[in-house]
């Protein structure tokens, strides 16, 4: 509590990073205002300069533990398209079969070990006990089903890509290793049990909100624009295809955009209150270009799931008068579909007879200035964008990831549980925690996101040993 108006959450909880929230009461007790301050920082757009661009993938990996594989295949595709080749179809496959492996294992455990606590323990119950390990101790069944389900697709990274951290698998121009049809046995034999996990944990949420239709829908629940990747068709899409944004309505605003060209349609604002970058369809202009990524925004904009089981879920999904899921409760839900459209796709790519072809690489010299590589991390769309010099040496990078399309979002989501459950002084914890859930929902990766230089002043305080402010250096915006 930094004064009688603000309440501070420091830090955020069940998160990928260091954030906090402050809420700013007015005389009454009542909101006044709400900000979500991403209060760390990281580099990795400027000391990637002058690096040999083929190194990318694996600098750019170290943003994150919990995602490098998204990094990684991110920064091969901007690779790719620097050494102007299209990739063997077989190392397509293969870095799409990493790509479900990631899906599967980051979704269950934004769920069962980040977000489950709140639903099945309670909103109101003990923080101390409110985590996963109060979870195992009192619902071990369903635990040990999401440790079973994120292990599954940690064994599809490791098999693939050859560990389950950091793997050097996605290299320029297609892949360096090949699968055997031992291991594609292996990853077969493990995905009834992956899929029996996955349908449970839809069916314990389908319940869940059922039971609690009221808050499930209206829970941080705002209009905003959509984006993500979709297929030709229309169809849910990963690994490639083009952009397509919706309105709050679903009408779509533009379509089959190249993703190369995404500057074109995203600017991106700075705010002198976070590291985090504010992006914005241009078009709308900033702050009203708001938009939203994910697995919600991705079930939003899609027409359709190429999977049976997965369709079969985003037909009850797109069921009602309105088929836009506004809730930021409802990204759990898309989560969850997602698993099951990654399992099914997982068993296609593993029946696709090149799977274990060892046509897996081309080799070539750098032919293009710049490249640019999208894919759809679990969090949402990922952009690297590289410039390079004749030599191949990075000029330039900017990377926007899935947090950073969500800033705007994120704000809007806290201010909206604020607005319903902060109405005086007199705090419970469940009100706290909700607002800290409304964050949750959106599964963010903050390690990921403050990659580059913004225009956020820097302070720094030297504090004696009694507490007290002895000097203060400050470089302004």
């Amino acid at each position: 509590m930094t004064d009688t108006n603000t309440i501070t959450i420091n830090p955020v909880t069940r998160i990928e990073g260091h954030a906090k929230i402050t809420i700013h009461l007015d005389d009454a007790g009542n909101v006044s205002d709400t900000r979500f301050h991403v209060v760390e920082f990281r580099g990795f757009e400027k000391f990637s300069e002058g690096r040999f661009f083929a190194e990318m993938p694996q600098i750019t990996a170290r943003i994150c533990g919990i995602c490098p594989v998204s990094h990684l295949l991110a920064s091969a595709k901007a690779c790719d398209a620097i050494l102007g080749v299209d990739i063997p179809r077989p190392a397509k496959l293969l870095r799409e079969l990493l790509h479900m492996g990631q899906l599967t294992q980051s979704h269950a455990l934004s769920f069962f070990h980040l977000s489950a606590p709140d639903l099945l323990l309670g909103w109101d119950s003990d923080p101390a006990t409110r985590n996963v390990v109060g979870l195992i101790q009192k619902y071990p069944d369903i635990a040990r089903k999401g440790i079973r389900l994120r292990q599954f697709g940690q064994e599809v990274i490791k098999t693939t890509g050859g560990r389950k951290i950091h793997p050097d698998f996605p290299v320029p121009g297609g892949v360096n290793k090949a699968l055997t049809v031992k291991e594609r046995d292996i990853l077969r034999a493990g995905l009834p049990e992956a899929m029996a996990s996955a349908k449970f944990a839809l069916e314990l949420l389908q319940k869940y909100q059922a039971a609690n239709s009221e808050e499930t829908n209206t829970f941080a629940a705002f209009d905003s624009n959509y984006m993500g990747l979709v297929r030709p068709d229309g169809a849910l899409e990963h690994y490639d295809g083009k952009l397509r944004f919706t309105d709050l309505h679903g009408n779509t605003i533009e379509d089959q955009i190249n993703p190369s060209n995404y500057l074109d349609v995203i600017g991106e604002a700075t705010e002198p209150w976070s590291y985090l970058k504010f992006p914005f369809i241009k078009a709308q202009g900033y702050p009203d270009g708001m938009y939203r990524v994910g697995p919600l925004a991705r079930l939003n904009i899609a027409d359709k799931i190429s999977t049976p089981e997965a369709q079969k879920a985003f037909t009850e999904w797109r069921a009602g008068s309105n088929c836009i899921r506004t809730s930021s409760f409802h990204y759990h839900w898309a989560r969850l579909i997602e698993i099951i459209y990654a399992l099914e796709r997982t068993a296609e790519l593993l029946d696709d007879p090149e799977i274990t072809s060892t046509d897996i690489i081309v080799i070539a010299e750098p032919k293009n200035a710049e490249g640019v590589g999208v894919i759809e991390a679990p969090r949402g769309t990922l952009f690297h964008h590289y410039w390079v010099d004749e030599h191949g040496r990075i000029e330039k990078a900017n990377l926007i990831v899935a947090t950073g399309h969500n800033n705007l979002a994120m704000n809007h989501a806290v201010r909206a549980i604020a607005d319903k459950y902060v109405k005086s002084r007199t705090l419970k914890e469940g009100m706290l925690n909700r607002v800290e859930a409304a964050i949750r929902c959106y599964d963010p990766c903050l390690s990921c996101s403050t990659h580059a230089v913004g225009k956020m002043p820097l302070v720094v305080e030297l504090v004696d040993p009694n507490g007290n402010v002895v000097d203060t250096l400050r470089r302004d915006a």
